[in-house]
């Protein structure tokens, strides 16, 4: 029998029936690792869901409680990050989802971004008059700002600037307007709570990342040398700013620094820049499992440049695994890191050697901060984090119950209730 839900600190019976749209499931990603984890999540306590996702075939599979929809994308779709596509088509697929929605009767409906998987699931939403929530899962207005900046280096550093800031202001108007559909809206980090419920009117919760603290663990270090080793794990593109590590190097071999490695781990189009550009960098590629584990015990300290990150899934990894992080003042990793216990956080790249440096001169600090993120990481489960989200279900679930409330309410009623009585004499 399926474990019942505590909702407000009461034991309600009902058992919310959520259809799942991921646009990112069999990616390798922060957004796919963590839609994986809440059908487990729901699965393992019998929950019924119902996740519908993008695959390599059309096909409907049943594991338990979760009912699994996998979606063929067409021939005309494109890529627009490492695996992860757009099919302008997808929405063939619309008969077929309605008609698996009906049977499966949701209770909730929630979607994850501005994509062809979260589109549909939208609309059919609406059509069917259901609760609809959404995640913000991706800065995009920030990715396609970086991904042009990239692109139109041979303009000037102004006019670059200016087109740059035109496309992320619009890119953003326009994810406001898709956010304004869902009627409540789960956010990463406070910095972007409050920036869609300004944008979109909506309310909105946070909706934190958890960490598998067995999986990450100081206990998975193979290496004990004396080599300081800096780590980082992401996609190895633009918008993760991965041209700073070969400054970094710069400017700990300019301070005298030689007994170091870097260890980068992922795939990307800037790998050929790093490649090029660094002469103490070890690039492994894609990792993953146990193998991804093992390096991030491996490191002594996390460097992460990007400031486009709305959580941050790999520094929570890289504290679960006993390594401090250092991070930008620029998006969710900085909402992670307790500054100058767990790690630091950085303006520009003089302070990401600085507090490097550091670390590397005060091995007693290194390790007192290395005690410090492991400990922080144990608090981060993702139970605890699914049973907010489920919350946040019941929650918009009363939502859509008040309006449909305020649907049946006869409009000469309503009109009327509004008049002065005074003007009828």
């Amino acid at each position: 029998m399926p474990r019942h839900l505590y909702y407000k600190d009461s034991l309600v019976d009902k058992i919310l029936r959520v259809a799942y749209f991921p646009d990112s499931f069999h990616e390798v990603n922060g957004v796919a690792m963590t839609s994986k984890k809440l059908v487990r999540f729901a699965a393992e306590r019998e929950y019924p869901f119902l996740c519908v996702h993008a695959g390599p075939e059309t096909s409907v599979s049943q594991d338990g409680s979760v009912t699994s929809l996998s979606l063929k994308r067409s021939p005309v779709s494109f890529s627009m990050d490492e695996g992860l596509k757009y099919d302008p088509l997808f929405h063939r697929h619309f008969s077929r989802v309605k008609k698996q929605l009906e049977e499966f009767r949701p209770d909730v409906v929630h979607i994850t971004g501005l994509n062809d998987v979260s589109i549909i699931g939208a609309h059919v939403s609406r059509s069917l008059d259901l609760a609809l929530i959404a995640s913000w899962h991706t800065n995009i207005h920030e990715y396609a700002a970086k991904r042009l900046n990239k692109r139109l280096r041979f303009l000037s550093e102004r006019s670059r600037l200016k087109l740059t800031e035109t496309v992320e202001k619009r890119v953003l108007q326009g994810a406001n307007l898709f956010y304004r559909i869902p009627y409540m809206i789960l956010a990463p980090n406070r910095e972007l709570l409050e920036m869609l419920q300004k944008g979109t009117g909506r309310a909105a919760r946070l909706m934190v990342r958890g960490v598998d603290t067995d999986l990450y663990s100081p206990e998975k270090r193979t290496v004990h040398d004396d080599i300081f080793r800096l780590g980082f794990v992401g996609r190895l593109r633009a918008e993760k700013s991965v041209r700073m590590l070969p400054e970094l190097e710069k400017k700990l071999f300019d301070a005298g620094k030689t007994n170091f490695e870097f260890l980068v781990i992922g795939e990307g189009n800037e790998r050929g820049y790093l490649e090029k550009n660094m002469t103490s960098a070890v690039l492994p590629g894609f990792l993953d499992g146990e193998d991804l584990a093992r390096e991030f015990a491996n490191m002594d300290v996390f460097v992460f440049p990007s400031e486009t990150e709305t959580y941050g899934n790999v520094v929570q990894e890289a504290n679960a695994s006993g390594v401090p992080c250092i991070v930008t003042n620029q998006g969710g990793p900085k909402y992670i890191v307790q500054d100058r216990k767990t790690g630091y956080i950085a303006n520009n790249v003089d302070e990401f050697a600085k507090f490097v440096i550091e670390l590397m001169n005060d091995s007693a600090k290194l390790s007192e901060m290395k005690a410090a993120s492991r400990k922080f990481a144990l608090g981060r489960s993702w139970d605890s984090v699914f049973e907010e989200v489920y919350r946040s279900y019941d929650d918009v679930c009363g939502i859509l119950a008040h309006k449909r409330t305020l649907r049946k309410k006869p409009l000469l009623k309503t009109v009327a209730s509004s008049i002065d009585p005074k003007i009828l004499l």
